[in-house]
């Protein structure tokens, strides 16, 4: 007989999804097996899902944590390498090292020998430079199953080449108040661009740093700042999406299919699929 499934409005998804999940969360130092960064998973877990998450420009790992813990709640393994923090951030050792991220979540087992990650659901994601690093790491990657950028910025070499060849399906969250990455000329470039099924949304009142947590200095030379309401649906979306296409979890379709007015779906091309 078959499951049924369950499906939540986008409100009701949205909701749920924002908060913290019934997983208790770790953490732990890459560190620990010769790569500096975090990751977060859960308390216990076999054949888990893993996603790499590449920082922002000048950003700091630990303005990630909310999001980093907030995905090991939901049942997802979350690291992220903190590496290339200066100004002259390199996006090709970025995305390196967030796929060296992803060879250290399958090959050790984690948490006193109770988790693993299951190599055939990988993920990529990253904020601003970040962003755009996960797409080069993408890119002709066909171990990497999904990607999810905030507010990508273009690189060099250029994500936006690299877009083509990603075959992935993948979700960008554009900041409508972006005035370091513009979507026209970033994140809407980037999805255009998408060689695989592909969803993009602007968050109107969002703003570059909208989705990181916390205070740093760095606010004095970028735009914007902490937001909660960027971390609200920033989370809800990059969890439901992960899940959706890495796991085969339906619950949350409503709210990936939906326009939503403070996450508006600008385009998109083909639909999601599982792994």
């Amino acid at each position: 007989m078959a499951r049924r499934v369950i499906t939540l409005t986008a409100k009701q998804a949205l909701e749920q999804l924002s908060r913290p999940g019934p997983h208790p969360v770790l953490r732990g130092h890459l560190a620990l097996v010769g790569l500096p960064g975090v990751i977060f998973t859960p308390q216990s877990g076999l054949g888990l899902p893993a996603v790499a998450f590449g920082h922002g420009w000048m950003q700091p790992v630990r303005r990630y944590h909310g999001l980093l813990r907030h995905l090991a709640s939901w049942g997802l393994v979350a690291a992220a390498p903190a590496v290339e923090r200066g100004p002259l951030l390199s996006s090709r050792v970025l995305a390196a090292n967030l796929m060296t991220t992803l060879d250290v979540c399958t090959g050790v087992r984690l948490g006193e020998g109770k988790i693993s990650v299951d190599p055939a659901r990988l993920a990529l994601a990253g904020h601003s430079m970040g962003g755009g690093a996960a797409v080069l790491a993408a890119s002709g990657a066909e171990r990497v199953k999904a990607v999810v950028t905030l507010a990508a910025t273009e690189t060099r070499p250029s994500a936006l080449d690299a877009a083509r060849e990603v075959r992935a399906p993948g979700l960008h969250l554009a900041a409508g108040e972006d005035r370091i990455a513009p979507p026209v000329g970033h994140s809407e470039a980037i999805a255009q661009a998408w060689g695989g099924p592909v969803q993009l949304r602007l968050l109107p009142k969002a703003s570059h740093l909208g989705f990181t947590e916390g205070r740093h200095w760095s606010e004095l030379l970028l735009d914007g700042s902490s937001e909660r309401g960027s971390h609200k649906i920033g989370r809800a979306f990059v969890t439901a999406f992960l899940l959706r296409v890495l796991t085969g979890e339906r619950t949350y379709d409503e709210l990936l299919d939906s326009d939503l007015k403070n996450a508006n779906l600008v385009f998109q091309r083909e639909a999601l699929r599982t792994r």
